[in-house]
């Protein structure tokens, strides 16, 4: 899928109207959607449970907390972009906080040119991190298939006294006959010997 083509989720986490209508006007429909609006870090914490985001923009203050543990928790346990708007007496403060976690901040007020490049940046860096977590998974995938096709050889080598070598050519041998995969004939070897 071309990056101009992705549509990303996006959570605002902000107390007031004024920038929920500025950020809005910034988040053109047709490249992100759903824009889902939260008033504080609580409720931004059950939304982020219920759903996954691409971009979590937290305004800050928020209501119940500053911003900072929100920013920290959803860079910590997501895949999500983080972008911050502090008072600019606190961002060099909140920046050194929450950039080693990989959270972007900016300072108000922002002008939308800044605004726009940086959630251009998040988009780039969320793209970037969902190809990681694809490979992540193929490995993950083929580890387990892994764990499986051995599993299945073990029950080979005790059921049918074959050496390590004949359960092995024997598995492969059953995938290209039966044209099926190596995880599928190690499914049913365990099931037929268990």
């Amino acid at each position: 899928m071309n990056f101009k083509e992705r549509v990303y989720s996006v959570l605002i986490v902000s107390s007031s109207e004024k920038f929920n209508g500025s950020i809005s006007a910034v988040l053109d429909d047709a490249r992100f959607f759903p824009v889902k609006f939260v008033s504080s870090a609580s409720s931004a914490r059950r939304q982020l449970l219920e759903n996954s985001f691409d971009i979590v923009i937290i305004n800050t203050p928020l209501k119940d907390d500053f911003g900072i543990s929100l920013a920290l928790d959803v860079c910590e346990k997501s895949g999500a972009g983080v972008l911050m708007f502090v008072k600019a007496e606190h961002y060099d403060d909140v920046n050194s906080k929450v950039c080693v976690s990989g959270a972007l901040t900016l300072p108000k007020p922002a002008n939308s040119v800044m605004v726009s490049q940086s959630i251009s940046l998040l988009c780039a860096t969320r793209e970037r991190l969902m190809r990681m977590e694809q490979k992540t998974a193929s490995v993950e995938e083929k580890m387990a298939e892994i764990r499986l096709v051995n599993r299945a050889k073990l029950i080979l080598i005790e059921q049918l006294k074959m050496t390590e070598k004949e359960a092995h050519r024997f598995i492969e041998k059953q995938a290209m006959d039966r044209c099926e995969t190596r995880r599928s004939v190690a499914e049913k070897i365990i099931t037929t010997y268990q």
